[in-house]
């Protein structure tokens, strides 16, 4: 036996880990999906509490109705309470659904979604059947659904495929249910982490000839979107919902500032004073938990390939490093740059003992925990997603996770937060669904800026704050439109000043945003 486990206790619990066949794997496919993201460990059952696969259950709601395959439909009630809680602090979502549900501007949608399916995406898959959708639903994270959420939106009609704990084929099985389904063919996809994107262009191809848009999350998904365009492959239209500006100025900074102190504390009791942390990635994610890490009196330091970041990072007061030369003295490693093979197991190898090592990015290939189930290492399950990684002459690394997106694998993200992008995803499907034929091609879009605007504007009564408004006469100086937007397009790359300069060279604006669009 390759493992060694402390006790008979380990060993059932390690049994669940992955494997080479069989349905109870866990095991994901790096190059195939990328389901690592938001995961609540504040879920009412562990997916340890009954193992038999809900595939094998027969479930019935009080309608009547079995289309859907959740752990236990018993707990809707549970999960019903779970989401008016997080209503609660959704107001600006719960305010679009009570002013658009008479206007019913997705009458007719059909929005088969893919995403984490938690009391707060529980309130935006309501708000869209409130707007007049008909949804199908299934979860991009193996280890991201709330069961007890999953049964009450069963309860309440919404197809959904979803439980934690799924293992690689429950995952694609899951997928395929919510596209495969008699008598009803989506025209709307809401994607989070292009899985059912890819889904859906390997299996069904026919289904985009009735999809009027894709609408999608993360930054994954974006970039296979992207290269989809780049190749001539793309066939509908796609709003780029991870580039907005309330997804990457509140979900990204503001979430992960939060949420990072939370899965750190949560899983591993460290006290953060002193201890010595390096941050791979300086992008909006990597600002909002160094800011978090410094304030807990961290001593920080930043890897970084954009020599933009780097110079904001030494701004902020970063040190900017190479992993190399510093890995052997940190405490706790962090990645969040959405690429793969951040932390190289060479790199694993050096660490010194007792160092954590998580992810914060979208995807699970940052680490490369593949390379640490090999014979000579030893796996010890400690507590729910904490693994201890021994090494023959005794050390032990501390792995979050398995290598996943950190926050919500082991806690939970700020409601509020997911609030203001599930406002977004909204709109952009509202956007898409009702846009008259020929406004977008078949190219990968940004949400205009008055939607930023208006999604943000929704969410000021929270803080009782007051804009200013203004006067014709300071409108027509700035060459602004009194109600907005108030902003360029080209606004969040480049100062006013930078922008006059370049206008001088390349002529006209639109040029010129041209040329700072290419990547």
């Amino acid at each position: 036996n390759l493992i060694q486990f402390a006790n008979a206790e380990d060993k059932q619990e390690f049994s669940k880990f992955p494997t080479k066949a069989g349905r109870r794997s866990l095991s994901r496919s790096i190059s195939q999906s990328s389901t690592d993201s938001y995961s609540s460990a504040a879920s009412y059952t562990d997916s340890s509490d009954d193992e038999t696969s809900p595939r094998d259950k027969t479930q019935v709601n009080s309608h009547g109705s079995s289309e859907f395959c959740v752990k236990n439909i018993k707990q809707a009630e549970f999960g019903r309470r779970e989401i008016e809680i997080a209503e609660q602090d959704m107001s600006a979502l719960i305010s679009l659904r009570k002013r658009a549900q008479g206007e019913k501007p997705l009458a007719g949608a059909k929005v088969v979604g893919c995403t984490h399916i938690t009391a707060q995406t529980a309130v935006l898959i309501e708000t869209l059947v409130a707007l007049g959708a008909q949804c199908r639903w299934t979860a991009c994270n193996i280890y991201s659904t709330q069961n007890e959420v999953a049964a009450a939106l069963a309860e309440t009609g919404v197809s959904v495929f979803a439980w934690k704990g799924e293992s690689e084929d429950d995952f694609w099985w899951c997928i395929d249910r919510c596209v495969n389904a008699a008598g009803w063919q989506a025209n709307m996809i809401l994607d989070d982490g292009g899985d059912l994107t890819h889904w859906v262009y390997k299996k069904y191809p026919s289904v985009f000839k009735k999809v009027r848009g894709i609408v999608e999350e993360s930054v994954t998904g974006v970039h296979r979107l992207y290269q989809l365009s780049k190749a001539g492959k793309l066939c509908v239209p796609a709003m780029n919902v991870n580039d907005s500006v309330t997804k990457q100025k509140f979900d990204n900074l503001y979430c992960c500032r939060e949420s990072i102190l939370d899965g750190l504390k949560r899983t591993t009791d460290i006290m953060f004073g002193g201890k010595q942390v390096v941050v791979c990635g300086y992008g909006e994610v990597g600002k909002g938990c160094c800011a978090a890490l410094k304030a807990l009196g961290a001593i920080v330091c930043i890897t970084e390939i954009d020599p933009i970041c780097a110079l904001q990072a030494c701004m902020d007061g970063f040190r900017v490093v190479k992993l190399s030369e510093v890995i052997r003295q940190m405490d706790v490693v962090i990645t969040c740059t959405g690429n793969k093979n951040v932390v190289s197991r060479e790199q694993l190898d050096r660490m010194k003992n007792g160092c954590i090592v998580c992810n914060m990015g979208h995807s699970n290939t940052e680490i490369d925990v593949a390379s640490l189930r090999s014979p000579e290492l030893t796996w010890e399950r400690v507590r729910s997603q904490v693994d201890h990684i021994i090494w023959p002459d005794g050390k032990r690394v501390i792995l979050l996770a398995e290598g996943r997106l950190l926050n919500l694998s082991c806690s939970t993200v700020p409601t509020f937060v997911l609030s203001i992008t599930a406002t977004t995803q909204a709109l952009a499907l509202i956007e898409l669904f009702n846009a008259p034929e020929g406004r977008y091609k078949q190219d990968v879009y940004l949400l205009p800026k008055k939607m930023d605007e208006y999604v943000s504007s929704l969410h000021l009564p929270n803080f009782d704050a007051h804009l200013t408004e203004l006067s014709d006469e300071q409108a027509k100086y700035m060459g602004l439109h009194k109600n907005g937007p108030f902003k360029p397009n080209y606004y969040r790359w480049v100062s006013r000043r930078f922008m006059f300069m370049l206008k001088s060279v390349f002529q006209t604006e639109d040029m010129l945003e041209t040329c700072m669009s290419v990547e």
